[in-house]
């Protein structure tokens, strides 16, 4: 599916991945942990063309996407649902959705069933349904997140790419959040998460890799990466 080999990027002359290696498999959820500044962010915006980077190759689907424009690999089947969330605060809930279908709507991706696709994104996001109408920019921090996901949906993508969908989120949203996720898992989406509530992501993953200082420093099934005593200690709040 997902394919990353060597990689390098960064911004101007600063270097922040440093060649590494990551697999995501077809209806696999992978995340990608890491403490502030590790580089998962930048790993993400290099995968959807929004940073160049410098060496190494990406390919979806078989397909080399290695430096493609943002909007080109958005046509290939590839969902971003960025960090900070990014909606479009001055239009609807409902036009923020289908600007996430728009390749869709324009041919550059199969059409489908849009009608169908919204209204399974508002029974996802049932609090969406209510505010349909309503202007993103009013929405709370957790309406948004959940926006931003279901925009991100409405791609209808070969993977989804999610940003630190927890962040800023009160205990009870960040919950509300992973129940998505483990729903979307079940339904077959193919997920690379980046995220530092390292436990929810470590228990809805099926395979993680470890980011420190723009380097992969571990791998491996996640149920197992829970269990070893550095990722404790280091993310996990253990001893």
């Amino acid at each position: 599916m997902l394919i990353i080999k060597d990689l390098e990027s960064g911004y101007g002359k600063v270097n922040v991945l440093k060649k590494i290696n990551i697999e995501v498999p077809k209806n696999k959820v992978v995340t990608l942990i890491g403490a502030n500044g590790a580089g998962k962010t930048t790993t993400l915006r290099t995968i959807t063309g929004m940073i160049k980077l410098t060496s190494g190759h990406i390919s979806l689907n078989g397909k080399s996407i290695d430096n493609f424009p943002s909007y080109k690999v958005a046509c290939l089947g590839l969902a971003h649902s960025p960090e900070g969330r990014r909606v479009f605060p001055s239009l609807t809930v409902f036009d923020n959705l289908q600007l996430g279908a728009f390749p869709r709507l324009t041919g550059s991706r199969p059409r489908g069933d849009f009608k169908g696709d919204i209204d399974k994104a508002m029974e996802l996001f049932p609090k969406l349904k209510e505010r349909r109408n309503q202007l993103a920019g009013t929405l709370s921090g957790g309406e948004q997140q959940m926006l931003a996901m279901a925009r991100a949906i409405m791609l209808n993508p070969d993977i989804i790419l999610l940003d630190e969908p927890s962040m800023g989120l009160a205990p009870i949203l960040v919950e509300e959040v992973f129940k998505i996720i483990a729903r979307l898992k079940a339904a077959g989406t193919t997920m690379l998460l980046v995220e530092q509530f390292a436990v929810g992501a470590l228990n809805i993953a099926d395979y993680a890799y470890v980011l420190e200082n723009g380097r992969i420093s571990m791998h491996g099934p996640a149920s197992k990466l829970k269990n070893d005593p550095a990722i404790k200690a280091a993310y996990l709040g253990g001893h």
